[in-house]
């Protein structure tokens, strides 16, 4: 019961010093919440560029052509070693042969089927549409694959994919640093906000350490502030990220620039964006006042 008693009191005196000292308290929120607003937009984007990166890499293909001079048995020997390699989903590796690419072309192009009509033999190479499972080793696989007898080259716009790779994997990564940048920002935002509470309540602070009242006890209403005012913040940043995020995808109708780059559906993700901003808006509140507690309990 005492320690239900030190909590409910611990709670009263934390909402007690939010309106007391109400133009801080907005203040320290309305940081919180912009800061927590940026974090979302880092988590937003994050997701984003990963379903982006799923995308590209379901559409990402290596295409292998084999040897005009090679047999049948050669053909399907090429395709074996193929899906030998670990990096090769070999369900999805398909089959070309010259003849058939040679009718595909006649079909799609009149001036082409007239240029093949004329050739006593069929230029063609018949070829083998590879999927890789790891989108990131596609060089190494790619490599690998034109080692092969009997594969005389192989296509899979390397210098796009090394530039979207990279590009993607900065964007990963500024978007993780910046995440922590902001929330170490946050935790000190919140540490000052406490401080400056904790200053005005130095003389009954003094008088409670006097009459024998523990640390925790004299601690714990900060903590509790902090909590509050860490989630007020993270419900701010909730609102208006997710507002933003859902006009966003209804004003580009789901699609960034081009059909490759879908966005990620407002719907799913919601429920975790809030509770991330939640969480760390509280827990980061709570670090801030344990920081500033800390400190001054010391002097």
């Amino acid at each position: 019961m005492k320690i239900i008693r030190i909590v409910r009191k611990s709670i009263k005196d934390a909402f007690k010093s939010i309106i007391r000292n109400f133009s801080l308290s907005i203040a320290s929120v309305s940081c919180i919440a912009i800061t927590l607003i940026i974090v979302a937009v880092a988590l937003i984007a994050s997701y984003n560029v990963n379903n982006i990166t799923k995308k590209i890499e379901g559409v990402l293909e290596i295409v292998v052509f084999v040897d005009r001079d090679a047999t049948e048995s050669n053909i399907s020997d090429v395709k074996d070693d193929i899906n030998k390699i670990g990096n090769v989903d070999s369900s999805k590796t398909i089959y070309h042969s010259k003849e058939e690419l040679a009718t595909q072309l006649r079909q799609e192009d009149a001036n082409m089927a007239l240029i093949l009509d004329t050739l006593d033999d069929n230029p063609l190479q018949s070829s083998y549409v590879v999927t890789v499972k790891d989108v990131t080793k596609i060089s190494e696989t790619a490599e690998e694959i034109e080692n092969i007898r009997y594969v005389t080259s192989v296509r899979y716009g390397e210098n796009l994919v090394n530039r979207l790779l990279n590009v993607f994997g900065i964007l990963r990564n500024g978007c993780v640093i910046a995440v922590i940048a902001l929330i170490v920002v946050t935790a000190f935002l919140v540490g000052n906000t406490i401080k400056i509470t904790i200053f005005s309540r130095r003389q009954e602070i003094q008088i409670m350490r006097l009459v024998g009242t523990s640390n925790t006890v004299i601690k714990l209403p900060f903590l509790v502030e902090g909590f509050v005012l860490g989630v007020i913040g993270g419900l701010i940043a909730v609102g208006i990220s997710l507002f933003a995020y859902y006009f966003l995808f209804d004003f580009t109708n789901g699609v960034l620039f081009t059909n490759l780059a879908p966005l990620v559906a407002p719907g799913s993700i919601s429920f975790d964006t809030t509770i991330i901003l939640l969480v760390i808006g509280g827990l980061v509140g709570m670090f801030g006042s344990i920081m500033s507690t800390k400190k001054y309990l010391k002097i």
